[in-house]
């Protein structure tokens, strides 16, 4: 366990209230301000392989957020007071800020009522406005970087890694290549581009995203694709993925996402303006957290093994939960709707023309042949309920509106219980079918086979 410092230059130690990868953070009295303060403390190795090229890199940081934060004045700003780079130690003394990132909040049971999550956004608007007014850009809008607290008091953090856009970029010391983080980079600074105000706009426009939907606008299984996605997919619509959203947030998210840098918000206080528009249609009253219960029960069944926790929170959102009493018809044969469920809780009976098929448990899905049938889009199977019955009623008119990750997740999951079932009823028909014909020789490799010409 590392030993906590009594004093960093002239700073007493209080506490450790938090660690990085490259620095510790430690709250500490200050000899020149009455309140406390925050100090972020580095050490330095160059004895360790790879660590003095990394000190440098430190290095520069630390002096580009020393120059950068001097220039900035604003509540929504962490303010630095202090900094020193020594031989074998650096550290920034900056204002204490008691408040936690906004990484809690961008997981879907943890989502903020949309008029805070609006608020909070807002003031990171204003903020990244007067830093651009300054000339400086901070190129790694992130959750992470940004903190929060109970009254939705907003600070932006780390503007070590920003752009002093005035400078050149090959003589700026301040730029550092490399930095953002993935999923919230601009187009243009994935591609390698000259970088202004807008690249911020567009990571908040992420971030807001993020922040209402509970999850990324755009996802990937590698790196490649996420980029690909980036340059060239269109983002989902966020009130389809929370339908509590106003519509009018998809215009405000789709400028705030624009590739082509001459649509996107011209600045901060333009975007800031058009969030205040929605903020006022939002009745506060109306907010409903969601059901950790239910999604504690789907997360426990087989179908949905499958599914990430963000994808499971969708379908929550886009599927309807049914309650029925005993020997209910739920889907008759040759019925034209497509609606499917999955047991929740009770049994269901599958039968045709009057001849039961099969008896499904929790867990599992019936209905789906209408939904895969695409050309009569008819139920081949009357389904019945055996007992009270709990079941996911699934209308494919709001899957359609569903991510691509969810409706890909449910395509690959039923396509696997259909495929299952026909093997388990072709087993049944084999108990009471003749023997089967048994070759006299194995079928021929292709060194075997034989070309026939026409």
């Amino acid at each position: 366990m590392n030993r906590i410092p009594d004093r960093i230059g002239k700073y007493r130690i209080i506490r450790e209230i938090g660690r990085g990868a490259t620095a510790v953070v430690y709250l500490a009295e200050s000899p020149d301000h009455p309140e406390p303060v925050a100090v972020k403390h580095v050490r330095f190795d160059d004895k360790v392989k790879d660590e003095a090229k990394w000190n440098r890199r430190v290095i520069k940081l630390l002096k580009a957020e020393r120059v950068v934060a001097g220039r900035l004045s604003h509540p929504n700003i962490i303010r630095i007071f202090d900094a020193s780079i020594e031989p074998e130690q650096a550290y920034v003394v900056m204002e204490y800020f008691p408040g936690g990132s906004l990484e809690r909040y961008c997981s879907f049971e943890q989502l903020l009522p949309i008029h805070r999550t609006i608020g909070i956004v807002f003031k990171c608007c204003m903020a990244l406005d007067h830093a651009y007014r300054q000339g400086i850009v901070h190129r790694d809008i992130k959750p992470a970087n940004i903190l929060v607290d109970d009254q939705d008091n907003v600070k932006i953090t780390d503007f070590g890694l920003a752009l002093n856009i005035n400078k050149k970029m090959d003589t700026d010391s301040t730029f550092i290549m490399g930095v953002g983080s993935p999923a919230y980079m601009s187009p243009e600074q994935i591609k390698g581009y000259p970088l202004n105000q807008k690249t911020d706009l567009y990571s908040l426009g992420v971030l807001l995203f993020h922040m209402l939907t509970g999850r990324l606008p755009f996802r990937a299984s590698n790196p490649a694709q996420l980029v690909y996605k980036i340059i060239n997919a269109d983002p989902p619509s966020v009130s389809q993925l929370n339908p509590d959203v106003p519509e009018q947030m998809d215009a405000v998210i789709r400028k705030a996402l624009e590739k082509d840098l001459y649509s996107r918000y011209r600045n901060g206080a333009e975007f800031a303006k058009d969030l205040a528009a929605v903020r006022y249609q939002i009745l506060d009253e109306n907010y409903v957290p969601p059901d950790a219960a239910r999604f504690a029960k789907l997360r426990r069944m087989a179908f949905f093994t499958e599914f990430e926790d963000v994808d499971l929170w969708e379908v929550m959102r886009i599927c309807a939960w049914r309650k029925v009493d005993p020997e209910v018809a739920l889907m008759r044969e040759g019925d034209g709707d497509q609606k499917f469920g999955i047991v929740l809780e009770g049994r269901v009976e599958l039968s045709i023309e009057g001849r039961r098929v099969l008896e499904l448990g929790p867990g599992e899905v019936f209905g789906v042949q209408a939904w895969l049938d695409h050309v009569e889009h008819r139920h081949m199977l009357t389904v019945v309920s055996l007992d009270e019955l709990s079941y996911l009623e699934v209308n494919p008119a709001a899957l359609a509106l569903a991510s691509e990750e969810v409706l890909e997740r449910f395509r690959r999951q039923i396509s696997t219980v259909v495929v299952r079932r026909l093997a388990a009823v072709s087993r049944q028909l084999a108990a009471h079918a003749p023997p089967a014909l048994r070759p006299q020789r194995a079928a021929p490799t292709s060194f075997d086979m034989q070309l026939l010409d026409d």
